[in-house]
């Protein structure tokens, strides 16, 4: 049997806190009426502003369809309202509402309180180590991601 090393163990650690994190959010924003994707959608919007659907769909790295289906719920909940782009008149860019302004202040709110709690007891040097090293994995991982999407001659 074989022993699983320091590395493996960090990527293991970080996925399983990555479900473990997303479940725990996904529960807390449950009581605002909202799930996960929603919630992601309203953060979205209020770091960028108004986007297109194509935009979000990118920002939140989901399929068209999957999007569409995602609005129009968000629009029954007053959260969002779609609105014609004022340079393309055929593609639509979402805006939040002011009831999606007040939900996201809401839930921001409860993610920076929820952050808070989780992070209680490490220190502000220790963040900055953990920060660096999944920045620096990031990168790597983005170059490899950029040199497989290459194309050889």
């Amino acid at each position: 049997m074989s022993r699983i090393t320091e590395k493996e163990q960090l990527f293991d650690e970080m996925a399983a806190f990555n479900r473990k994190l997303r479940s725990f959010f996904d529960a807390r924003v449950a009581e605002k009426g909202l799930t996960l994707a929603r919630a992601r959608t309203l953060f979205a919007l209020s770091r960028r502003g108004s986007l297109t659907q194509k935009e979000l769909a990118e920002e939140l790295e989901i399929e068209t369809p999957t999007l569409v289906r995602l609005l129009d719920a968000m629009e029954k909940q007053k959260l969002i309202e779609r609105r014609s782009d004022e340079i393309d008149r055929r593609a639509k860019r979402i805006h939040m509402t002011p009831a999606g302004l007040q939900t996201f202040e809401d839930v921001d709110a409860q993610a920076k309180a929820m952050r808070a709690e989780i992070a209680l007891d490490i220190s502000t040097d220790e963040i900055r180590v953990a920060l660096n090293v999944v920045r620096r994995l990031t990168g790597n991982l983005q170059k490899l991601s950029e040199n497989e999407n290459e194309v050889t001659p």
